[in-house]
């Protein structure tokens, strides 16, 4: 059960990051919308997951540096 939920996880983390990319690429939203951040930020936390779980630590660091930035970018936009 727990590998499902993980890969789950994976999965959800690799599309956020790819809508929010193509809503961004196609003018669908600005960069500077909430909704893209919460993707990017939420989307990056699915992929450190599923990396720290299979032990793939290159992409889980990258992804752990893409929250940073995107909790920072949410802080800028409510704050």
């Amino acid at each position: 059960m727990k590998k499902l939920l993980v890969e789950a996880v994976g999965w959800y983390g690799t599309i956020a990051i790819v809508l929010a990319y193509a809503l961004v690429s196609f003018s669908v939203l600005p960069a500077t919308d909430l909704w893209y951040q919460v993707l990017n930020g939420t989307g990056a936390v699915g992929i450190v997951i599923v990396s720290f779980y299979k032990k793939a630590y290159q992409p889980g660091i990258l992804n752990i540096v893409w929250v940073v930035i995107a909790v920072v970018a949410i802080g800028k936009l409510v704050l």
